[in-house]
């Protein structure tokens, strides 16, 4: 009987060695969860048979360490929660490891090709539904300017020109210019000429004359009265002026808003000169947001958010069951998926251009390795004491 004791605690240490020394092999992989051998008596009737392996113990809730990559698409949650990802079958399965990356498709896949799971763009405030990512990875069509915003000091010691009679092409007949650029309905670029010439009466208004595309100077004018702050009323804009593009394209009707713009001493500034419309432009990136947006990036400078990441937490996260190293699926043990977005409710932040680290504790799996070697030595110690006894009655018969 004790050497069937002996033998089945060494089969159960070489259980145990498989589980400390997966861990070990897996100190240095992101998201890896170590594991516990749990040893449980066997029983024949009343008498005991042996020992086993009754089961395996996830370390789930513990966290790894965050370590720094700088890369846009790597994230890390900071507290409970995994990545829902959607595999090829069409299963759900999570994840803490938060590598990510635009797929061909235009979907955002995990470091495994899993469809990451999140929520549409915001419309009108209301998130968009739950399913994969799509990021549109072509062009994004070019968007018509409305309007121009122009900020800037227009100096109170400018003297009214020499030349009283307005010409663009006169250099001396104005103060200052200033270009604005406009995009059309084909996401052409024109320029918007505004000159600005100081009034001799009344001293505390400064007139501004339009040009389009190098054009001879439009009949429409903007007379910007300053207080005797040296500010402009609280909504100073000019009357909509349209330029009407040579290329086919669709006339285009804006404002230019002075507000904000002053009338100080000393060098005229501008601090602002933009306009709301761009070019098309093609993708050519994507990165993560701390609230978990995803946000494309294209090469006209602008940016789209086309989706937000979904933390999915659960009743009890520690009974979830292991498809690899790093990936678990839901039971009835586990609970329901609950999703939300990072930092809401009970799912962790998220802190991007960084990963989780495995959370293995290698010198308590070191001692845990001699202590199964001391274990495994005394049980092949109590098979050659018997083996020994066995061969002494056997030669006394």
């Amino acid at each position: 009987m004790s050497f069937n004791i002996a033998l089945s605690g060494i089969q159960a240490i070489n259980q145990q060695l498989e589980s400390v020394s997966n861990n070990i092999a897996n100190a240095g992989t992101y998201g890896f969860k170590s594991s516990r051998s749990n040893f449980a008596s066997v029983y024949s009737g009343d008498q005991a048979a042996g020992v086993e392996i009754a089961s395996l113990t996830q370390n789930i809730s513990k966290n790894g360490s965050l370590q720094t990559t700088g890369r846009g698409l790597d994230a890390a949650i900071q507290g409970r929660g995994f990545f829902a990802t959607r595999d090829a079958q069409g299963q759900t399965q999570y994840t803490r490891v938060g590598i990510f990356s635009a797929s061909n498709e235009g979907f955002l896949v995990d470091s495994a090709g899993r469809k990451v799971q999140g929520y549409g763009p915001t419309v009108s405030g209301v998130m968009g539904m739950m399913g994969d990512i799509k990021v549109s990875t072509g062009q994004i069509p070019a968007k018509t300017s409305t309007g121009v915003t122009y900020v800037g000091n227009l100096s109170a010691d400018w003297k009214p020109p020499v030349t009283a009679t307005f010409d663009k092409d006169d250099a001396s007949s104005y103060n200052m210019v200033k270009q604005s650029v406009l995009y059309d309905s084909l996401g052409a670029s024109h320029t918007v000429s505004q000159y600005f010439v100081k009034n001799t009466a009344p001293a505390n208004t400064v007139t501004v004359h339009y040009a389009f595309d190098g054009g001879a100077p439009v009949a429409a004018t903007t007379t910007l009265t300053f207080n005797a702050a040296g500010q402009l009323p609280p909504v100073a804009k000019s009357g909509t002026l349209t330029l009407t593009p040579a290329n086919g394209a669709a006339p285009i009707p804006f404002v230019i808003d002075y507000s904000g713009t002053t009338q100080f001493a000393g060098e005229p500034t501008t601090t602002t000169n933009r306009s709301d419309g761009y070019a098309s432009g093609s993708f050519v990136g994507v990165q993560l947001a701390e609230d978990g947006s995803v946000v494309a990036k294209y090469s006209n400078d602008q940016q789209q958010v086309v989706g937000t990441l979904a933390i999915a937490t659960f009743p009890d996260e520690d009974s979830l069951v292991a498809t690899s190293d790093t990936s678990w699926s839901a039971n009835a043990a586990s609970g329901t998926a609950l999703y939300s977005t990072p930092g809401v409710g009970l799912a962790g932040k998220l802190s991007t251009g960084m990963l989780e680290g495995s959370n293995v504790d290698i010198t308590s799996e070191l001692v845990g390795l001699m202590t199964s070697q001391r274990n495994y030595q005394a049980n092949s110690k109590v098979i050659t004491s018997e083996n020994q006894m066995m061969q002494a009655l056997l030669q006394a018969l």
